[in-house]
């Protein structure tokens, strides 16, 4: 297929798309990193594998999971041209991106009141990994959500339609993306000790 045919606006959003699946296939690339240094460094003698995740992460697993079926059906919804719907469940969507960021605190804060720290005396390898994975994680989750806001504004402004969503889609491709990426990483964490 050459690239350079078809008009401004196809060629537009090939560019965006291509643009946004070089940046997930590099943050795919750190977690890779990050997934492998938690490996090797698992079999270090200082390695604890007592420690386990808070209870907090796999609501927030839920949430998101939850998050991402919303944004689907706020897609559907404005390619249906039913854009009051497509508006309600964006806010649904940014509403449990909230609750998702609030449950990693609290487990954060369950973590700590464990007495595990992200470092200092009282820290171990494997917790410093937990605490350094989940954050990152977190920082890219407050990403989606301002690419989410934009999605809402545009919403607002009635810039999209049956026939232009691309922004609609750009946002829910990377907010799945988080999802996905997060059910990796608790499972992975569970599952490596």
């Amino acid at each position: 297929m050459d690239l350079t045919q078809g008009t401004e606006a196809e060629k537009n959003a090939r560019a965006k798309k291509m643009m946004l699946w070089f940046g997930i296939i590099s943050l795919l690339m750190g977690f890779a990193g990050w997934t492998s240094a938690y490996i090797v460094s698992s079999s270090r003698e200082d390695w604890s594998s007592d420690v386990g995740l808070p209870v907090s992460f796999l609501y927030s697993t839920i949430a998101i999971i939850i998050s991402s079926i919303s944004y689907m059906l706020a897609k559907k919804a404005i390619k249906d041209g039913d854009n009051a719907s497509g508006t309600k469940w964006l806010w649904i969507t940014l509403g449990l991106g909230v609750l998702f960021i609030f449950l990693q605190f609290s487990g954060f804060s369950q973590m700590v009141a464990q007495g595990y720290y992200f470092t200092g005396p009282t820290s171990s390898i494997k917790v410093s990994y937990i605490f350094l994975i989940a954050m990152v994680h977190v920082v890219h989750v407050v990403a989606g959500m301002i690419s989410l806001l934009v999605v809402l504004y545009n919403q607002n402004k009635g810039n999209y339609s049956k026939e232009n969503y691309l922004g609609v889609t750009l946002g829910a491709t990377f907010w799945h993306f988080l999802d996905f990426l997060w059910v990796y990483l608790v499972l992975f964490m569970f599952f490596v000790k």
